[in-house]
């Protein structure tokens, strides 16, 4: 049993279809003297139970690398492809930007991008069919991005065009993997798939050939391009059958100023400890809770604090994680009193403040965490 193409997870249960006898390829249609040796094959149509993408399960035709297009120099296709690179190019500002074809062919759709005002590249498996794109002056690259570790001449790319190419792949994740990695940080792209949806609002079984091992809906393409990377700018449906998404690689979450706090609070927390050591006074902190362990263990301050006041008794006795602090009731301060105590539990300083003004020395010294910095309280 073959795992799905998308998530990996096992393809359990019964198939959705078993087709009898199926063309083993809609390319590479036999010669006479071929037929004795051709013949059908059987398919099994699945769904993901996990990610829900429909597929075949089966190996790939031998040529799902190349990119072989009887329609793409038809009236309908040229038109419909000017007016996707035109409305790609406005939205993300690619006036000579360099863009890419993920399996370019001969080159029939690369030659329109050349039309406008960017840098134009493609790369294609066939050797033969870069030959022809070549001679068209076209600067198509020989090559195949199937996986991540895929360095395609020239990267990185502004942008990226791949159209009706995804659905041929037995491996999508390498291939968008290799995408994201051969573009500029922000890069984008323009992706286009059969709808799996229009065959099944028109009941279209004849539109399923081995050729196409994944049938993709908003969902699965979706679920596949955001597992590697991209968010979803926007989806259409073009030409009444096809999907079209265009896609930005996932910024990376700036925590610049995370590690800035961690060392202007590291200095605070620091000073106020030394300063209360330096006046003969021990410290507590008041809150066992994950700031309080986060900040005790990552600012190195287990030598600087002699124990940990928390409310919650089944807390009380016990250590803390990493610093191995004790853990005491609020009594404990009678017993054992110090000169200054850090507040770090967000969401009760008030509460815990006022308990400490009432019940504890006048002069303590207190300290809480408010965001970036410390708070002292007179």
């Amino acid at each position: 049993m073959r795992k799905c193409i998308a998530c990996g997870a096992q393809l359990e249960g019964n198939p959705l279809l078993q087709y009898k006898n199926m063309p083993a390829a809609a390319q590479g249609m036999p010669e006479k003297s071929e037929l004795q040796n051709e013949h059908g094959i059987d398919l099994e149509l699945y769904q993901c139970n996990l990610c829900g993408l429909i597929q075949f399960d089966c190996e790939p035709v031998d040529y799902y690398k190349e990119v072989i297009r009887a329609g793409g120099f038809t009236t309908t296709m040229v038109e419909l492809r000017r007016k996707q690179y035109q409305e790609f190019i406005k939205k993300f500002s690619l006036e000579q930007k360099r863009i890419i074809e993920i399996g370019a062919g001969q080159g029939e759709f690369l030659s329109l991008l050349n039309e406008f005002n960017v840098k134009a590249y493609g790369i294609e498996y066939s050797q033969s069919l870069v030959q022809i794109a070549r001679e068209k002056n076209l600067t198509v690259f020989h090559g195949f991005v199937e996986n991540e570790n895929y360095i395609i001449d020239g990267a990185p790319y502004d942008a990226f065009v791949c159209f009706n190419y995804l659905e041929h792949q037995p491996n999508p994740n390498g291939m968008m993997r290799g995408i994201f990695n051969n573009l500029t940080e922000n890069g984008v792209g323009l992706i286009t798939v059969p709808d799996f949806q229009y065959i099944l609002d028109n009941n279209g079984f004849y539109e399923l050939i081995r050729d196409h091992l994944a049938y993709y809906t908003w969902d699965t393409l979706r679920f596949l391009v955001e597992k590697n990377g991209f968010q979803i700018i926007d989806k259409t449906i073009i030409n009444r059958d096809t999907i079209s998404i265009s896609v930005r690689k996932r910024k990376k979450i700036d925590v610049t100023k995370l590690a800035q706090n961690y060392i202007s609070l590291r200095k605070q927390l620091h000073k106020f400890f030394d300063e209360l050591s330096n006046s003969g006074m021990e410290a507590a902190v008041w809150g066992a809770g994950h700031q309080a362990f986060t900040l005790l263990a990552t600012m190195e301050l287990e030598n600087k604090v002699s124990y940990i006041i928390d409310s919650a008794p089944f807390k009380q006795g016990k250590y803390s994680p990493s610093t191995h602090i004790p853990i005491v009731s609020p009594d404990y301060y009678f017993k054992h009193k110090v000169g200054g105590i850090l507040i770090a539990a967000p969401g009760y300083s008030e509460e815990i403040m006022r308990s400490i003004r009432e019940r504890y020395a006048k002069d303590i010294h207190i300290a809480l965490i408010r965001s970036e910095r410390l708070e002292f309280i007179q």
